[in-house]
């Protein structure tokens, strides 16, 4: 149980240190709603999720009304629509999406993910034909969001499929040109993908997972960063115990609001994503809270061991506050949804390199970066398959969002818009790497893969 202490320390972050639920995410399996004809398949889906989201949203304000902590969004996630779509007789999956995304608006939800693939050991025909699709899904939908997983520690990397992600990544962002390439903010890349992630983009509801499951994302760099404050110069046990205590503080939150999501709703609890995820906002930054450790900037040396400590620390207080914490759990980087990430970059401190560093210990990986509009494919698969690598050897989810911003060059900035806030584009190498993305083929597990 919550208690009277916890709860006025709960009241204080939300007030002042940006606390929020960010996101309530309902799975939802449609593999039943399987038929050879496209029309059928789709009237199934929409009759599926109209029905078991149909209170979603509503639950979400009532609990966000009576317990005062704000449930930013509320999203569903489906399973991947490659393998749901397979028996589906039809060229392509962009009826899907649309079929998906109506659904999506007529229960109210601000996102809906799981048009994805899954083909980390090679493509299927309905896999092909879902990436294939993906770019026009995208540029034809407004809250559908796609995610391809290419690689995993046990089966290695797909590399056709890495080198088709990078031409599709072009496709997306020049098909949204209109609206700054705002389709790639919702497409991303995995490698060791996990089935119950309520954040978006890369949300989808695995195959391992119940009919229905609620799964909570919480999230509060303030409150982090506050807590940090009053401990500040201490060293380094007290800095990490600080972190604890604090990720243990926000977890409870979490697991108040899924239980009661759950109980209301009459479906399962999934899990507890304790997630660092920033917002544009001053004083809700996941570089702000490096910064209070010590950094000048993000992107000072020193920020990879200053983002290692966070993330692990966040992890094990998170742990102790709820039985099941999953998803991703950590702290994410995006560059365009985090105050002092966009600050870092502007400042010079942080660049596309350190970022690829960092990510060998945050949650994910290279999320909401903006690069040059000319950007080769292969350039875009180079970055991908090096991001695919780091997760593939270090055994942890890694992934690439990035945004090539159609007519825009290094040093423009673009804004996005609520919660992606706006970016400065950033610089890619300009060294090629096209021989190496067009040799094709597998790369194979590492040698720890084989744990049997």
């Amino acid at each position: 149980m919550i208690t009277i202490s916890e709860a006025r320390q709960t009241n204080e972050m939300i007030r002042e240190e940006n606390l929020d639920v960010r996101t309530i995410t309902m799975g939802i399996n449609i593999l039943d709603c399987a038929d050879e004809s496209v029309e059928k398949f789709c009237a199934k889906i929409y009759d599926r999720i109209t029905k078991k989201a149909e209170r979603l949203v509503k639950t979400g304000d009532e609990i966000a009304m009576e317990f005062g902590v704000p449930v930013v969004n509320k999203r569903i996630s489906v399973t991947p629509v490659s393998i749901a779509a397979s028996a589906c007789a039809c060229e392509n999956y962009v009826e899907v999406a649309k079929t998906l995304d109506k659904a999506a608006k007529e229960v109210g939800v601000d996102f809906i993910g799981g048009f994805s693939a899954l083909v980390q050991k090679g493509e299927s025909a309905a896999d092909k034909k879902l990436i294939d699709s993906i770019a026009e899904a995208l540029s034809s939908t407004d809250i559908v969001c796609s995610s391809v997983n290419l690689g995993a520690s046990r089966s290695g990397i797909d590399m056709d499929a890495v080198r088709r992600m990078g031409e599709v990544v072009k496709e997306t962002a020049y098909l949204t040109r209109e609206s700054d390439s705002l389709g790639c903010a919702k497409l991303v890349v995995f490698c060791n993908a996990v089935e119950d992630n309520p954040f978006m983009a890369g949300a989808f509801h695995g195959t391992g997972e119940r009919d229905c499951a609620i799964n909570v994302g919480v999230s509060g760099p303030g409150v982090v960063k506050r807590a940090l404050e009053e401990v500040r110069g201490a060293d380094f046990e007290t800095l990490c115990e600080t972190v604890k205590k604090t990720a243990f503080k926000i977890t409870r939150v979490g697991q108040l609001v899924a239980r009661e999501a759950s109980q209301r709703l009459g479906v399962p609890f999934g899990i507890i994503d304790l997630s660092l995820a920033p917002t544009p906002t001053v004083g809700d930054s996941v570089a702000e809270i490096l910064q209070e450790m010590g950094l000048e900037y993000a992107g000072a040396p020193g920020t990879t061991a200053a983002l290692a400590i966070l993330n692990d620390n966040v992890k094990k207080g998170g742990v102790m506050a709820s039985s099941y914490v999953g998803g991703l759990s950590g702290a994410f980087i995006p560059v365009s949804e985090d105050h002092g990430m966009i600050q870092s970059v502007e400042a010079g401190a942080l660049t596309l390199d350190k970022l690829e560093a960092m990510t060998c210990v945050c949650s994910v990986g290279l999320d909401m970066i903006a690069i040059p509009g000319d950007t080769p494919a292969e350039t875009i698969s180079g970055i991908i398959a090096d991001e695919m690598a780091i997760g593939m050897i270090n055994n942890k989810t890694t992934a690439v969002r990035i945004i090539p911003v159609f007519g825009k060059k290094a040093g423009e900035s673009v804004t996005f818009g609520g919660l992606l806030g706006y970016a400065p584009v950033m610089p890619v190498s300009k060294f090629s790497c096209a021989a190496f993305i067009n040799r094709g083929g597998r790369i194979p597990a590492p040698i720890h893969s084989f744990k049997n």
